[in-house]
């Protein structure tokens, strides 16, 4: 029997923390998406991606739930930004974050699916970034 609960751990700590593909390799299933595919590189694309903006970026979790196949991570993440964030250049600012993760193993304990949700609005107003609402209708009015 696959021990999901080590296995998520090992997969924030070896992969979210330190970026060690051969983890990613032996955790993540081909079929598990990731940025702009599926399978292990993918699913390490979208890390390197964040890493890049924030190199010093740390997760800690705050809780782990885990039932049949499936875990449910609660976790909070805080980094400095040294690096482009999407549209946002970078700022030198420490920023800190929640999110929840979601995942599913197959029977042999390789993530099949990975699902992330964070508090990203939380996150650019941090980086100092006027998020403003959409112009509605043809006047422009927001009222």
């Amino acid at each position: 029997m696959v021990d999901i609960d080590s296995a998520v751990r090992r997969f924030v700590s070896d992969v979210w923390h330190d970026s060690r593909e051969e983890t990613a390799y032996e955790l993540v299933a081909e079929e598990c998406p990731g940025l702009g595919g599926s399978g292990p590189a993918a699913v390490l694309a979208w890390h390197r991606e964040r890493r890049t903006a924030f190199p010093d970026l740390r997760y800690k979790i705050v809780d782990l739930i885990v039932s049949g196949e499936r875990a449910a991570l609660h976790w909070r993440a805080a980094g400095t930004q040294r690096g482009a964030f999407g549209p946002v250049p970078p700022t030198g600012q420490v920023v800190s974050y929640s999110g929840a993760t979601f995942l599913r193993f197959d029977p042999v304990g390789k993530i099949i699916d990975v699902w992330s949700v964070n508090e990203l609005f939380q996150l650019l107003q941090q980086l100092g970034v006027e998020v403003l609402p959409p112009l509605t209708g043809a006047g422009g009015s927001a009222d």
